[in-house]
């Protein structure tokens, strides 16, 4: 069972304040100061993680992963009141000695089709 390069339906997110203000508030961090980097794991991994979870074919056992890896890269913060758009595909799906490892990646676009973030994270899942 491989999904590698499967891709998934786009997601569309608004940056809502108030969401955004309890989130920041949780960090530590100011909800004046805009939309923190951090803030991307919910418009862009937290949007779209739930699809490949979700993928009866993808047969992502939920007990047995690891989130061994995730990284954010921006282009731009994206600003509260925007609407955006993250669209998710399965980089890599691999197995070894019992060992699944899925590479997941997530872009997210602004209103005009601009990619502000790219999401990357790495899933263990022990057979």
């Amino acid at each position: 069972m491989t999904v590698e390069g499967k891709q998934y339906p786009p997601v569309t997110v608004e940056i809502e304040a108030d969401n955004v203000a309890e989130f920041a508030w949780s960090i530590g961090a100011d909800p004046h100061d805009g939309v923190p980097p951090t803030y991307a794991a919910v418009y862009c991994l937290g949007a779209t993680a739930s699809q490949l979870f979700g993928d009866e074919e993808a047969a992502v056992d939920f007990s047995r992963l690891l989130h061994a890896e995730q990284e954010f890269e921006w282009r731009r913060h994206p600003r509260v009141g925007e609407t955006v758009t993250s669209q998710a595909r399965v980089a890599s799906d691999t197995s070894r000695r019992g060992i699944r490892l899925v590479s997941f990646e997530a872009d997210t676009s602004d209103e005009q089709g601009s990619i502000i973030c790219r999401s990357r994270a790495l899933f263990v899942i022990r057979s």
